[in-house]
């Protein structure tokens, strides 16, 4: 096929996809291809030039997932969720079943927040650190119920703990994303006063991925709390300078910044809805970007 290399094919096609199976020359030179098995619901067209993925295309390729701890409590007032665990965890697989390469951060706010308790008896550098250590055990759990799913998962941690998980090594974790694992990040930073929103935006940054998406409880960003004022505006694009400006706490200010100081998109939606994240990593469905 003139103008075109086979390998660029195999490396452009989304992962179980299956391969190749025949082609017929059309009569201006366009290529009809064929994929097995053919409930992977995406068909190519080839010319001289490129292939085109014509439906179910992830706009971005490589993500991290910014996960709140709050956000896998479910209905309960502290602790994990099952129920919330394993859809999440679905909603995961699914995205990764079509080839994107996923990165998770999950805070640690159900099991133990280090800024409140600092607002009280324990010293902030103390509280903070024992938060990082909430965030291992959220990672854990995750961890689980995504190989219960058949999702081989890592969990790297930036506080070294050797029998529960790896270190963060950036370029075992690259390597891991290009084997098909999902890497999930432990430990925020590693450092206090730092919060696990900052700790994806650098993560995301040192990964090279192509987007920080934050899952949360509503549909994009606010200028008030939707659930508390019926008449909040919602936004569906913002700068990073808006975002401070009007201290709008999509993320705390360091990861705003240093999401601005290195052009990563930042995309706020709602993982209360079935295929949400799916419809995010494809460019549609309804979310806020921040770039």
């Amino acid at each position: 096929m003139p103008g075109y290399r086979a390998e660029s094919m195999r490396s452009r096609m989304p992962r179980g996809t299956g391969v190749l199976k025949g082609w017929k020359k059309g009569n201006r030179g366009v290529i009809s291809a064929a994929l097995a098995p053919e409930s992977c619901g995406v068909s190519y067209i080839l010319n001289d030039r490129n292939l085109s993925v014509m439906s179910n295309t992830p706009k971005y390729r490589r993500v991290v997932l910014k996960l709140s701890g709050e956000g896998l409590m479910g209905d309960k007032d502290f602790g994990l969720c099952t129920h919330t665990v394993n859809r999440i965890a679905e909603e995961i697989k699914s995205v990764h079943d079509q080839g994107v390469e996923i990165c998770l951060v999950i805070g640690a706010g159900n099991i133990f927040r280090g800024v409140s308790a600092a607002a009280s008896t324990i010293e902030r550098t103390s509280a903070d650190y024992m938060g990082m250590l909430a965030t291992v055990m959220n990672a854990l759990a995750m961890q689980s119920a995504l190989e219960a799913k058949g999702v081989d998962t890592r969990v790297q941690s930036a506080i070294p703990m050797d029998t529960v998980c790896e270190p963060f090594i950036r370029r075992r974790a690259a390597h891991h994303l290009e084997k098909g694992r999902v890497v999930i990040f432990a430990a925020g930073t590693g450092n206090p006063f730092f919060t696990t929103d900052t700790a994806a935006a650098l993560r995301a940054i040192e990964m090279g991925s192509d987007a920080l998406l934050k899952g949360t409880q509503v549909d994009g960003v606010y200028d008030a709390d939707p659930k508390q004022d019926p008449h909040a505006k919602r936004y569906e694009k913002l700068s990073y300078q808006q975002v401070l400006a009007q201290d709008l706490r999509v993320m705390d200010t360091s990861a705003i910044a240093l999401a601005r100081d290195n052009g990563l998109p930042i995309l706020v939606f709602s993982l209360q809805s079935a295929g949400g994240f799916a419809d995010v990593v494809q460019g549609r469905g309804t979310f806020t970007i921040v770039a």
